[in-house]
């Protein structure tokens, strides 16, 4: 099996994130299912990032992220649904910027 790349992982990171962002937003059911599904596939991409070699240029901004994500794990049912979508859509475009730093 081949393994993903560094930078694949953190674009797939970017890209979940933008896509809770606005799904969080949207009171259907089905829309929050999808939500706590991608969080768990992002954990699992960060777990997986955590096993590998990271760059020295990419390491501050990995660390600030694992501790904005477990923040954003935490409050995901805290009912500031807008703060909560711009803090991911924040990161989403922080992370698609830097991926090819990791």
């Amino acid at each position: 099996m081949q393994q993903i790349s560094n930078e694949q992982l953190v674009l797939d990171i970017s890209v979940n994130l933008a896509r809770v962002s606005d799904w969080i937003l949207d009171p259907q059911e089905i829309k929050q299912k999808r939500v706590d599904q991608f969080l768990q596939q992002t954990e699992s991409y960060l777990n997986d990032l955590s096993k590998n070699d990271i760059s020295d240029h990419f390491k501050p901004t990995l660390d600030r992220f694992r501790a904005e994500f477990e923040n954003l794990l935490m409050t995901r049912d805290s009912g500031n649904t807008y703060d909560w979508a711009e803090r991911a859509l924040t990161w989403a475009n922080i992370l698609q910027h830097r991926a090819k730093l990791a």
